[in-house]
């Protein structure tokens, strides 16, 4: 084997542990301080917590017949390897049971650039976070949208009587309030999470004033005049407010 090569034809389990924690530059440190498979309790160098991971999770799968295992380079069936100085995985074996049980990993020892690059693996615990965040974007737009039909509404009232009585102007405190609130609500609508998820279908502020009117164009006040001057003022009394 070619111990000052990353990439070889065998391992011994303590030097891929060494290069799946990408700690290859401390290898000669390492290896001074190990005397047995039971790595010290301490270590001098950096991730060491994940370079006992690492190579439990190897003698683990070597103790229970998931890895094949052997002597230089030799695969053999003998348990008397466990603790032995020559007891060695193959290159090919590793990077085989590493796909099988995690297939999340990628160590630039066992996969080439354009493995890494070319097959990402979304893993069962990234599943659930992604359907977590879309559960929680869904109940965001729905809040939006209940938002919307309350402000629709209030908007409606209001507008009856300033129709019909010219002396009942909206107070300057109220327009603030409806302001403020048409443009978060268009802030989030046409926002994205951190992670560059939209927080909803809607890509502009045209899109949205072409679905207000398709569906509630007979109410007053929803026009794309007055839409396009309130969502311009909304979002001007936003950016002045941050």
């Amino acid at each position: 084997m070619q111990r000052n090569s990353l990439s070889a034809v065998y391992y011994r389990p303590i030097d891929a542990a060494i290069r799946w924690a990408g700690l290859f530059r401390f290898r000669e440190d390492i290896l001074a301080g190990v005397r047995s498979r039971t790595l010290p309790a301490t270590l001098d160098c950096p991730h060491c917590n994940e370079l006992r991971l690492y190579s439990d999770r190897i003698y683990d799968a070597i103790f229970h017949g998931e890895l094949p295992y052997g002597q230089n380079g030799i695969t053999m069936h003998d348990e008397s390897l466990w603790d032995s100085p020559d007891l060695t995985i193959r290159h090919v074996d590793l990077k085989r049971w590493m796909l099988h049980t995690y297939p999340e990993q990628r160590p630039p020892f066992l996969f080439s650039r354009s493995e890494r690059i070319a097959h990402p693996v979304i893993t069962i615990e990234a599943g659930r976070a992604l359907l977590v965040e879309r559960e929680v974007l869904k109940s965001q737009l729905d809040l939006c949208r209940h938002q919307l039909r309350t402000l629709q509404e209030q908007m409606k009232k209001q507008d009856a009587p300033v129709a019909s009585c010219a002396p009942c102007p909206l107070s300057d405190r109220s327009e603030s309030t409806y302001l403020n609130v048409i443009g978060a609500m268009l802030d989030v609508m046409l926002g994205r999470t951190p992670s560059g998820v939209p927080y909803s279908r809607f890509t502009s502020q045209e899109a949205v004033i072409s679905a207000l009117i398709a569906h509630h164009g007979s109410l007053m006040g929803i026009t794309e005049r007055t839409l396009q001057s309130k969502f311009a003022q909304a979002r001007r009394k936003l950016r002045a407010a941050h």
